[in-house]
């Protein structure tokens, strides 16, 4: 088994083609960089991950005799890369056998360690210090290598050099230019990621900057990716400068609800107020990156039209009714509905409904009477599907590094293998939108209502008696009798499924307003059960009674993850 070492520790890396970052990552070292990212072409250019590189070869260890740049360096097997931290290595571990000549000039990790205190302080000649006010401030590789990894003192007398910033960029996003270190990661991006090239660098020496092409602002529906990919405070979102420090952020793992790719993604929250979305890595969902549709479409969970309390229709005008007297009417009129025409009475579910929401709705409106019809809610669908990269004329090329799906709903398969579940059918809404009915709960929270609006028939048949359950005002919360006030994404604990069949379970990040109900909460007062919800057992519930949940049920996980040891 082909085995490389690391500041002594012997690693196998198997038939895996790494070069030396990725290798001391194996070994539990990592190794400072800026300009390297595992989804973008290597250009060696910050020069912060120097190692020191040699072969072990017939029983001893030649050493090169220069530092050389980590992310450009592939290993093989034999090799050997001493880092800066070589001092912390494993105590327990031998020594390998070095070449006396070479520790003789300096200790092993000597020189990887002073190349990149020498590298810390050229990229902070002319680096600002703006620490006070950037927003990067608390997690920003510039701080943190420069604490650990660099020099407590400059000997820069010279005046920095302050270009102009650039907030002409892009309507989204703008540039601090003196900020930049010109690892060109966003230059990259925009070449082999979008495809449409608006970034480039311009100058020569010291006059290099990062600019776009003139009249081509970076305006692609990918461009907010730069930001998370600056390594410093160079590149920042428009739509969250200057609003929160990120060490008042708390970060919770979620999956983005504005398409069916569900992009796994990191949602920022303070004080239950969602200030930011960010990319997750996950290669199973999206990769490394998110679309600019994902990343600023939270803003409906802040809005002020949002729905926050139930309101009854009573004279014409909607009035808030308290959940104690309004959920005992509720279930009284839709039980006589169901009753006296239990076929006139349908729920609707839509695909922003988490699977577990779906299961307990589905499961009381069974309940009721077994020809309650249970239907898959309006699936919006914009356009086609959004391929990336693209080139000059616009067309995606081969190989897609990113799809923007044209189906807005994060869990249409989820909700649909619930209904077929409990009744054995997908009905669309569309099927029953025409139908003169007795009773009809529309479960809603649409992010965006004018999807919602368009999909509904402008002749459709309002019931007599129609629950609308929301986020924002629609033409159907106008003609409802009840109006319940829904959660968002953000707010929920569940499972989404995606185009793929992709089961992503997430947690709640940020609380609902304070007279909401969420969803399942609802479902499961509805059901008469007592208490508080707890979505694990709902889950548990869920993965016995629909077999493409299975694995979400604990002792299935526990089996899957055995038979993956064996497999493995």
């Amino acid at each position: 088994m082909p085995t490389v070492y690391v500041n002594d520790k012997p690693v196998e890396i198997g038939a895996k083609r790494l070069n030396c970052v990725q290798a001391a990552e194996l070994a539990g070292v990592f190794v400072p960089h800026y300009c390297w990212h595992e989804a973008l072409s290597v250009v060696a250019s910050c020069r912060m991950c120097l190692v020191e590189v040699g072969d072990l070869k017939d029983g001893k260890v030649t050493m090169q005799p220069k530092v050389v740049p980590g992310c450009q360096t592939p290993v093989k097997d034999g090799t050997v890369i001493v880092t800066g931290e070589y001092d912390k290595r494993d105590r327990a571990l031998p020594v390998l056998p070095y070449d006396p000549n070479y520790t003789k000039a300096a200790a092993p990790g000597e020189r990887a360690k002073k190349s990149q205190a020498d590298t810390l302080e050229g990229l902070l000649l002319n680096h600002p210090l703006d620490c006070p006010v950037c927003d990067k401030a608390g997690e920003c590789k510039l701080q943190d290598f420069s604490f650990k990894y660099g020099r407590s003192e400059s000997r820069m007398v010279d005046v920095k050099n302050a270009p102009p910033n650039k907030p002409h960029l892009s309507s989204k996003i703008t540039l601090f230019t003196d900020r930049c270190i010109l690892c060109t990661r966003c230059v990259r991006f925009t070449r082999e990621i979008s495809g449409t090239s608006e970034l480039q660098v311009v100058g020569r020496g010291h006059h290099e900057e990062i600019d776009v092409f003139p009249g081509r602002p970076l305006e692609n529906k990918l461009a907010g990716n730069v930001v998370d990919l600056c390594p410093v405070g160079a590149l920042g979102s428009k739509d969250f400068l200057y609003k929160q420090r990120v060490w008042y952020l708390k970060t919770t793992d979620g999956v983005c609800n504005r398409c069916s790719t569900g992009c796994s993604t990191y949602n920022d929250t303070n004080k239950d107020i969602v200030y930011r979305v960010r990319a997750r890595h996950n290669p199973e969902a999206q990769g490394h990156f998110i679309c600019d549709e994902g990343r600023y479409g939270y803003h409906h969970a802040n809005s002020g039209e949002r729905f926050v309390r139930p309101v009854a229709k009573v004279e014409g005008k909607f009035k808030p009714v308290p959940w104690s007297a309004l959920l005992p009417q509720i279930k009284q009129e839709f039980a006589d509905a169901a009753k006296a025409s239990p076929k006139g009475v349908v729920a609707v579910l839509s695909p922003f409904l988490t699977a577990e929401e779906a299961f307990l709705f589905g499961s009381y409106f069974k309940s009721l009477a077994p020809d309650v019809r249970l239907a898959l809610g309006p699936v919006p669908v914009v356009g086609e599907d959004d391929k990336y990269p693209k080139n000059v004329r616009g067309e995606s090329v081969e190989p897609v590094k990113f799809t923007i799906r044209a189906e807005k709903a994060p869990n249409r398969r989820g909700v649909e293998e619930v209904l077929k579940q409990l009744q054995g059918a997908v009905i669309p809404f569309a099927t029953v939108a025409g139908e003169s009915l007795a009773a009809m709960w529309f479960c809603g929270g649409y992010p965006d209502k004018s999807h919602l609006d368009a999909l509904v028939p402008t002749g459709w048949k309002v019931p007599a008696l129609l629950v609308a359950q929301d986020l924002l005002p629609t033409v159907v919360t106008a003609s409802a009798k009840y109006i319940l006030p829904a959660t968002t994404g953000f707010e929920k604990d569940g499972t989404f499924v995606n185009h793929a069949n992709y089961v992503q379970t997430f947690p709640r990040a940020a609380k609902p307003p304070v007279e909401a109900r969420t969803e399942l909460q609802l479902a499961f007062d509805l059901l008469g059960r007592r208490g508080l919800v707890q979505p694990d057992a709902v889950r548990k519930e869920l993965a016995k009674a629909v077999p493409f949940f299975g694995a979400l049920a604990p002792e299935t996980r526990l089996a899957l993850e055995v038979a993956g040891e064996r497999g493995a």
